[in-house]
């Protein structure tokens, strides 16, 4: 699924659009269309800053299945930092973990019966281009599967996740969460650091001031006539559908 509300000309990925039907909301940050997972989504330009600035460290969590094992040797590198595209990932929380049981995909990840598969939990706190495919891909690990699992909001309270959520679907925001992401607005930015202008906010963003913000999961989705659409309004969550 493309993360955006326009359909791309000529494209089999289906948008946003056919899952949200909610005017003037954006994507805090992107997903892969064949990737998978939670989407926050908003109409608050400098919310959506904060979230995505690195300097702020917001940690995003990813369940990654990976052809081979993820064995320590091969893990270690991806939490010190790996070269990707001439440049050093920054330290990341990483471990192996069991089959987290999440519904198949459709289509299936491509398998090979004589090489295993396993699964590995990756948090970042930056967002490059394809980062953590090509992160597996630099220890020998190349990615099957990836879903955003959790956003966390840095403030001791729990991560915004999945719970709850099947494929295809979103929700507005609670009213506990709607509060932590207006308190996150009033947090100071860290010593040193020059809190960015609205107005330079880079990308297709919506103007700062409104209180709107929604989240979801969302993975590569198939034929759009066999793609869930679920309604609603407000804030919200959302888990997406699969091509």
């Amino acid at each position: 699924m493309l993360s955006q509300f326009t359909a791309e000309p000529g494209s089999s990925w289906a948008s946003l659009a056919g899952f949200v039907n909610c005017p003037g909301v954006y994507p805090v940050g992107r997903l892969d269309a064949d990737s998978e997972g939670l989407l926050l989504l908003t109409d608050n330009g400098v919310l959506q800053q904060r979230l995505l600035d690195p300097r702020h460290g917001h940690w995003r969590r990813y369940q990654v299945q990976v052809e081979g094992v993820a064995d320590a040797d091969r893990l270690k590198p991806l939490g010190s930092g790996v070269l990707v595209q001439g440049r050093r990932t920054r330290p990341a929380r990483v471990r192996s973990i069991d089959d987290p049981g999440w519904p198949e995909r459709d289509p299936p990840i491509r398998r090979r019966l004589s090489i295993p598969t396993s699964w590995l939990e990756l948090e970042l706190r930056e967002g490059r281009n394809r980062q953590v495919r090509r992160m597996t891909a630099a220890v020998g690990l190349p990615t099957l599967r990836l879903l955003r699992v959790a956003i966390d909001l840095m403030d001791g309270g729990p991560p915004l996740d999945l719970r709850g959520l099947a494929p295809g679907q979103w929700r507005p925001v609670t009213r506990a969460e709607a509060a932590r992401l207006e308190a996150l607005l009033r947090r100071p930015f860290q010593a040193g650091l020059r809190e960015a202008r609205p107005d330079r906010i880079a990308g297709d963003r919506p103007p700062a001031g409104s209180d709107r913000a929604a989240g979801g999961w969302a993975t590569d989705p198939g034929p759009l006539e066999s793609r869930p659409r679920p309604g609603g309004g407000g804030p919200r969550s959302r888990r997406g559908a699969r091509s």
